[in-house]
C-alpha cells in the first residue's frame, strides 16, 4: 500500500482532500490543484461552499480567478459533504485550534475531523494533521479515532503532521514559498507526507515524529509571542523615560547579528500567537512544568488594550477632555494589517474598554466591516475629513495600507499612533502621540 501510494502521489494521480477552507486551507487547496492533483475541498460552512462553485473567494491571499482555474480545469471541487473521504488517496486536516472560555486547547474541530475520516476511511490512505495543537495531539488523539485491530498506522493506512505556517497578506511568502515540516507516526508514514508536500513546496524538513513537528510550530509562536512581550515592555519603559521606542529599535537593527527587530503594539491577535503558547503552556503543565516565559509574555501582551486606553486618556486629559462622552475614532479593528480577520484583535478589548469609561467610539477599517461588542453591533463607517474632525481622539490600532495618514493626521484634533504608522509624515503643528 505504501508503494501504491507513492506513485499515485509521484504520478498526481492522488485524490486529495483538504478538510477546514480556511486562511489555511484554501491556499492548500488551490496549491494542490495547480500541482495537477484532484482537490475535493471539504468545509462545513455551507456560505463558502456556494461561493467556491460560484468560482468566487473569500480570502484575501487567494484571488477568484485561482479558483476559477483549477474548478475550470476539472481539478478543484468544492463540497460540504465527508462521504468524498472514501474516494481520497490523502486527506489533510486544516481546522481551527480555539481556546476554550477557561483558556485550555479547545480540540473539539480536530476529534471532528478525525470521527469523519474514521467514518468513511478506506485503506491506503494518507492523512496529515496541519492544524496548530500541544505536542502528542496526533498520536494520543488522533491515531486512537482512526486506527482499529485490523487497521493499523504503517500498513493500512499512514498518519503525519505538518503545521501551517500561513502568514496572511504577506505578499513575499504564500504557501508554495514556505518550507514545510513535517513528521510521522512511522517512518512510511513521514516519507509519504514529504512527498506529497514536495509536490507544491521546494523544501520540506522531515523530523523524526508528530510531536517533534507540533513542538516546532510552537515554537516559532512562542518565540515571537515572547519577543513582542518583551518590546512592549521596552515601550512602556521608554515612555516612562521619555524616549522614542521606534527610533531605538531602528538604531538597535543597525547591528548585523545578535538582534532581530520586533516591534510594539496595541496587542496581539489572529489565530496563532496569542493561542499556541498557551497549548504548550497548557501540555507543559500536565507534566509538572511551569513554562514562566510564556505566562508573562501573555500577562504583558494582554494588558496592551488597557495600556493604550490609559494612554488615550491621559492625551485627552492634557488637552482638559475627559475619556466620558469623548469622541473617539478607532482606525482598524483587523488583528493586523491589510486583513479582515478579527479572531482575537486587541482592537475589540480596546473599544469595548473605552465604551466601558463612557467614550462614544466608532471605528473604520476597509476589510472588517462590523463586529460586535458586549451583543452590540458597530459598523465601519469612512474616515473623511469630516469625520475625523468630529472625534476628539483618533486611534491608529491597525495600520492598514489603504488609510491615507497624510489626511488622517491633518484631520485629527489628537491622534494617537499605536504602530508608529505616521513616521514618514511631519509632526510640526499636529497633536500625535506615538506609543
Amino acid at each position: 500500500m505504501y508503494k501504491e501510494l507513492q506513485k499515485k502521489i509521484t504520478d498526481r494521480k492522488a485524490i486529495v482532500s483538504v478538510i477546514g477552507l480556511g486562511y489555511v486551507g484554501l491556499p492548500l487547496a488551490v496549491e494542490f490543484a495547480k500541482a495537477g492533483f484532484f482537490v475535493y475541498g471539504i468545509d462545513v460552512d455551507k456560505g463558502h461552499i456556494r461561493l467556491l462553485k460560484r468560482k468566487k473567494s473569500y480570502i484575501s491571499d487567494v484571488p477568484s480567478k485561482d479558483i476559477r482555474a483549477i474548478t475550470q480545469n476539472g481539478n478543484f471541487r468544492p463540497v460540504s459533504n465527508f462521504n468524498v473521504i472514501n474516494k481520497s488517496d490523502a486527506i489533510v486536516i486544516c481546522v481551527p485550534t480555539p481556546l476554550s472560555k477557561t483558556r485550555e486547547p479547545d480540540i473539539s474541530y480536530i476529534l471532528s475531523a478525525a470521527r469523519s475520516i474514521a467514518k468513511h476511511k478506506k485503506r491506503g490512505q494518507l492523512i496529515v494533521l496541519e492544524s496548530t495543537t500541544y505536542p502528542g495531539t496526533t498520536d494520543e488523539i488522533v491515531l486512537p479515532i482512526i486506527k482499529e485491530a485490523d487497521f493499523r498506522c504503517g500498513r493500512d493506512f499512514f498518519l503525519a503532521f505538518s503545521p501551517e505556517r500561513v502568514d496572511p497578506a504577506n505578499k513575499a511568502y504564500k504557501t508554495k514559498d514556505i518550507a514545510k515540516v513535517v513528521g510521522g507516526i512511522d517512518r512510511l508514514s513521514g516519507l509519504l507526507a514529504r512527498s506529497l508536500y514536495s509536490a507544491i513546496v521546494s523544501r520540506v524538513i522531515l523530523v523524526s515524529s508528530t510531536k517533534t513537528a507540533e513542538m516546532a510550530k510552537l515554537l516559532e509562536n512562542t518565540f515571537r509571542s515572547v519577543n513582542i512581550a518583551l518590546v512592549n515592555e521596552i515601550a512602556m519603559m521608554c515612555n516612562k523615560l521619555g524616549l522614542d521606542v521606534w527610533e531605538i529599535i531602528d538604531a538597535a537593527a543597525s547591528k548585523p547579528f545578535g538582534f532581530m527587530p520586533f516591534y510594539p503594539g496595541p496587542g496581539i491577535g489572529g489565530h496563532c500567537i496569542p493561542l499556541d503558547p498557551i497549548y504548550l503552556a497548557w501540555k507543559a503543565r500536565l507534566h509538572g512544568f511551569e513554562a514562566r516565559f510564556i505566562g508573562l509574555a501573555d500577562m504583558v501582551n494582554s494588558l496592551m488594550p488597557e495600556y493604550v486606553v490609559s494612554r488615550i486618556a491621559s492625551g485627552l486629559n492634557d488637552r482638559k477632555k475627559a475619556i466620558r462622552d469623548a469622541k473617539i475614532h478607532i482606525l482598524g479593528i483587523a488583528y493586523k494589517k491589510d486583513v479582515s480577520d478579527i479572531r482575537e484583535s486587541p482592537a475589540l478589548e480596546i473599544i469595548r474598554l473605552l465604551i466601558c469609561k463612557g467614550a462614544e467610539v466608532t471605528f473604520s477599517d476597509p476589510y472588517a466591516k462590523s463586529c460586535f461588542i458586549d451583543g452590540r453591533r458597530l459598523d465601519s463607517v469612512e474616515p473623511s475629513p469630516k469625520v475625523l474632525r468630529a472625534k476628539d481622539c483618533v486611534v491608529i490600532v491597525t495600520d492598514h495600507s489603504d488609510f491615507n495618514y497624510e489626511e488622517i493626521a491633518a484631520n485629527s484634533r489628537l491622534l494617537f499612533d499605536s504602530r508608529n504608522a505616521t513616521r514618514d509624515i511631519s509632526k510640526r503643528g499636529r497633536s500625535i502621540i506615538k506609543l
